[in-house]
């Protein structure tokens, strides 16, 4: 089983592909697992088409993680996942995802351990949950 980080992106974007890639590359021997989820809900920074994302990613930032098809995550059209991710762990500032590039962290049960914008807050439960002593 594997834990894993979820999150949902667009702008922002060399500062956390950065960190998820350098996480992802940290951590997925010991079972982490970091699946993407675009979305343009966030004043239309992700335009691309689900192919051009990916090629983005993968190219540009060495992401070798899933990165799943564009999905709604607030609203009429919310995707089922972030239903559940935001019903389990909401924010500061309430249940919807106020901007891109959230972060929910999931354990190998399902269970929803944490919710931030920011990877390196992650850290330390990352390295709980997988059983590292290794650091960033």
């Amino acid at each position: 089983m594997s834990t894993s980080l979820l999150f949902c992106c667009s702008g922002l974007t060399n500062s956390n592909y950065t960190e998820l890639s350098q996480l992802y590359e940290k951590y997925k021997d010991q079972g982490f697992e970091i699946l993407a989820f675009p979305c343009n809900q966030f004043g239309g920074q992700e335009p691309g088409t689900n192919e051009e994302i990916v090629q983005f990613a993968c190219t540009r930032f060495k992401a070798e993680y899933p990165i799943f098809d564009k999905v709604d995550v607030n609203g009429d059209n919310t995707a089922p996942i972030y239903k559940f991710l935001k019903s389990s762990k909401g924010s500061l500032f309430g249940e919807n995802i106020k901007w891109n590039f959230s972060k929910f962290l999931v354990d190998k049960e399902g269970r929803v351990v944490e919710r931030t914008n920011f990877g390196k807050f992650l850290q330390k439960d990352i390295k709980k949950l997988l059983g590292s002593p290794s650091t960033l």
